[in-house]
């Protein structure tokens, strides 16, 4: 059982969606966390004990906002599983600086604000988990997803520093790292290749899944699996590690 609260970003969809379901199963108490209600609100409706939170990661007062109504609630946020991430595809040419800046204030900014915003009251307690939900494209580079990638492996440097500094505080940080991911965001992208080019959805997935040395898209519950782990006791001795989730693929 995971008798703490926690707080994921992004919790609405796709791998914060089955974040959620998991934790609720091990009787976690949730606050969840994304810019779009719906999703939100119709989640923590059908989980045991969970809140759902407007807000915005971008934003150090929303976050700080949502941080207060969340402890108000459920107590200090004792696990933090920053989730929330964009994940635009562009030539690195056609790449604008709005967009380069959204995706580091969403995939970069967003693990800095929440992470700052949990670390003084996991100090206090003497405990607490971070688990970043990088990427595979935290430890390699791909083709025409630059900005992303950069992002990520900058959740990743901070992944190993925060982990230094609090390795003796009773606190983890690690970063979960899987590669493509069975999400609306792959399907949309799935989409948008066969719509240009004119590809059959199978040929159009192959762009995804042939990287996956077993041929296929990670499931979220894949991923939610190893986020219970980092968050048991047994995981304690597990800090500032990168958790491959990619069916193989040598990084």
């Amino acid at each position: 059982m995971i008798d703490r609260h926690v707080l994921i970003t992004g919790g609405g969809t796709g791998i914060g969606a089955a974040l959620a379901r998991a934790l609720d199963a091990e009787g976690a108490r949730l606050t969840l966390v994304g810019r779009t209600p719906g999703p939100l609100e119709a989640l923590a409706g059908s989980l045991r004990n969970a809140q759902p939170i407007t807000g915005d990661v971008t934003d150090e007062n929303s976050v700080a906002a949502a941080f207060r109504h969340a402890s108000a609630s459920f107590g200090p946020v004792e696990i933090l599983i920053n989730n929330a991430g964009v994940a635009p595809t562009a030539p690195f040419h056609k790449l604008t600086p709005k967009a380069w800046r959204q995706v580091m204030a969403v995939n970069l900014d967003g693990v800095f604000n929440c992470s700052l915003a949990a670390i003084d009251g996991m100090l206090a307690q003497g405990w607490g988990r971070i688990i970043n939900i990088a990427s595979s494209a935290a430890l390699r580079g791909y083709a025409y997803v630059s900005a992303y990638s950069a992002a990520k492996h900058g959740v990743l440097g901070l992944t190993r520093s925060l982990a230094l500094e609090t390795a003796t505080k009773g606190i983890t940080v690690n970063a979960v790292c899987p590669g493509y991911t069975d999400t609306d965001i792959i399907r949309q992208s799935v989409k948008q290749i066969m719509e240009k080019t004119g590809r059959s959805e199978a040929q159009a997935l192959a762009s995804f899944t042939s990287t996956n040395p077993q041929g296929r898209l990670i499931l979220p519950e894949e991923v939610a699996a190893s986020v219970l782990w980092l968050c048991s006791e047994q995981a304690r001795s597990v800090t500032g590690q990168a958790i491959s989730i990619n069916g193989g693929e040598v990084m």
